[in-house]
């Protein structure tokens, strides 16, 4: 992980590549973590967290902990910039569900922009299913989500 001012006043950028191991390794999945602090919008300071690669069950913890030193502090508006997230699946989710907790607790505000479209229809299916569970488990929902979103890539 480096860190390094971007020249805008209080904005700090932090990098990290989470290395992968195993079964996730062997599929060319990993996750590139950008996060800038206090950067200026018009309704103050906000963390941007751009996301590069995959979030699947070998790269979330990471993403879980650099987010949990992030909410640490009084971050109350947080985005996540997903131009760049080729896959998720629901450990991924997970983590963007518990920092979007964390943000609503505390007044704020968690936003997703500049999603693929493999990603945005995740989430749609996410949203059309609020608190239903129609998969047997865990493996099969990420295999579901893998499906649809390969789909899409060979769409393109």
């Amino acid at each position: 992980m480096s860190d390094e001012s971007d020249g805008k006043k209080g904005s700090v950028r932090l990098h990290s590549d989470v290395p992968l191991s195993g079964q996730e390794a062997g599929r060319g999945s990993s996750l590139q973590i950008e996060i800038e602090q206090n950067v200026a919008t018009r309704k103050g300071g906000a963390t941007i967290v751009k996301l590069n690669g995959s979030l699947n069950t070998a790269t979330a913890p990471e993403l879980e902990r650099r987010l949990s030193l992030v909410l640490s502090g009084t971050v109350k508006e947080l985005v996540f910039d997903l131009s760049r997230l080729k896959f998720i699946s629901s450990a991924g989710l997970r983590v963007f569900s518990m920092a979007r907790k964390q943000i609503k607790e505390r007044g704020g505000q968690t936003s997703f922009v500049n999603m693929q479209p493999q990603i945005k229809e995740v989430f749609e299916i996410i949203k059309a299913l609020p608190g239903v569970a129609v998969f047997q488990d865990v493996a099969e929902f990420d295999a579901y989500l893998e499906a649809r979103q390969n789909r899409n890539r060979e769409d393109e």
